[in-house]
């Protein structure tokens, strides 16, 4: 016997929270952006993360 295959497609609501396409998207674009920016600023201070941070 074969099964009749559904004629509506349920549209479902995009979650608010949590792990989404659009979060994950906004995370990725940040994260380049501060790795950007901290390459800028190491190359014009000629000083890395740790001297930064006071532990060299």
């Amino acid at each position: 016997m074969m099964q009749s295959q559904p004629t509506i497609i349920p549209k479902l609501e995009e979650p608010k929270f949590g792990f989404n396409e659009y979060a994950e998207r906004l995370n990725g674009r940040a994260a380049m952006i501060g790795f950007a920016l901290t390459l800028v600023i190491e190359y014009v201070t000629n000083q890395g993360v740790v001297s930064w941070l006071g532990l060299k």
